[in-house]
């Protein structure tokens, strides 16, 4: 029996409980493979147990391994159960007390570092690593995302911007598509976006907290005007100089009206452009009565609300796939790519 004994397969003890054979086994038959016992027949195995039967002959009449019926019963014992009892794991690395001022901290100041919070729990006694930080902070809904870059808004450029969407909140969709939008945009030849990062939830990506101011400036890249409908993009032209008011003029003279006769806008169309010095200018505004333009009124600093923008962004990702290697092919490629803009994108 000793032998025996000693030439048996131990089973390991994490595994004890698991273990069992089907009914139609015998206990020293071979499983291929074991499963989790039926709660029915673990409770079974306590009855038998309490009515003062062996664990060798309770093994016996259910047809279960004697280590895994002892297993059962000690648990039984221990904690009145023969439920799985939920595993504890590892235990968390940052306290509870540690979590709550990690969160706290990049709450009130995004642009923390990881760095820096390691810093802050070493001085409270704790030491983790970034990769830990990074993946407390996901479990209570924070990651680190790139800033977004936005304008400086000042509050009264949110009333003005309020102002305009309770105006045209109701605007039937035929009034817009009787718009010609316009825009000036810059192209860089290489460009290069720095980058900030921050710690946010979820869709909280504009919050003034997680953004970053940005203002222009010039340097291996085009300007560029354009403008279009509902319907299709109109012309585009590269600015070569620095514009002032007369060229701002001229380019309406032979781009926009061309245009407007092109997309074949209707009798009574509107006119849409910022509030660039240019564009306000009273030389300006009085070409644009002399020639009955009417003109949409429009908020200060509200470049995002010009859907223009959304056929700047897939010309740039275009022309930025061509790979232009100076700043003529980057023109050429500029108006290639603009004239195949597809209609259904300019009507989004």
């Amino acid at each position: 029996m000793k032998m025996a004994r000693d030439s048996a397969v131990r089973t390991p003890r994490y595994k004890r409980h698991l273990s069992t054979t089907s009914n139609s086994q015998t206990p020293n038959s071979t499983m291929a493979k074991t499963k989790e016992l039926s709660k029915d027949t673990r409770n079974k195995i306590v009855d038998l147990h309490q009515a003062g039967k062996t664990e060798s002959a309770i093994g016996k009449q259910l047809g279960v391994k004697k280590s895994t019926v002892g297993a059962i019963i000690r648990k039984w014992k221990t904690y009145k159960t023969t439920d799985n009892l939920p595993r504890s794991g590892a235990p968390r690395k940052i306290s509870p007390r540690g979590v709550k001022m990690i969160t706290r901290t990049v709450s009130k100041n995004p642009r923390t570092t990881w760095g820096d919070l390691v810093n802050d729990l070493q001085r409270a006694g704790t030491k983790v690593t970034k990769a830990t930080i990074s993946n407390t902070l996901r479990r209570q809904g924070l990651k680190s995302c790139s800033a977004r870059r936005v304008l400086l808004v000042k509050p009264v450029h949110v009333r003005a911007r309020l102002k305009f969407g309770r105006e045209h909140l109701d605007d039937p969709e035929e009034d817009w598509e009787n718009v010609i939008w316009s825009d000036e945009t810059k192209i860089e030849l290489f460009g290069k976006n720095s980058t900030c990062r921050v710690w946010r939830r979820k869709n909280a990506e504009l919050n003034p907290k997680n953004t970053i101011p940005t203002v222009k400036h010039a340097s291996g890249n085009i300007m560029l005007w354009g403008c279009f409908s509902a319907k299709e993009p109109g012309r585009l032209i590269r600015v070569k100089e620095r514009m002032n008011g007369a060229m701002y003029r001229e380019i309406l003279s032979k781009k926009l009206l061309p245009s407007a006769r092109e997309l074949k806008m209707k009798r009574g169309w509107v006119f849409q452009h910022d509030n660039d010095p240019k564009h306000t200018a009273r030389a300006t505004k009085e070409w644009l009565r002399k020639k009955h333009f009417k003109v949409l009124e429009w908020p200060s600093q509200s470049p995002d609300l010009n859907p223009i923008e959304n056929l700047w962004r897939e010309l740039k990702i275009r022309v930025a796939q061509r790979q232009p290697q100076n700043i003529t092919a980057l023109e050429e490629i500029c108006m290639e790519e603009w004239a195949k803009l597809p209609a259904t994108l300019a009507g989004r």
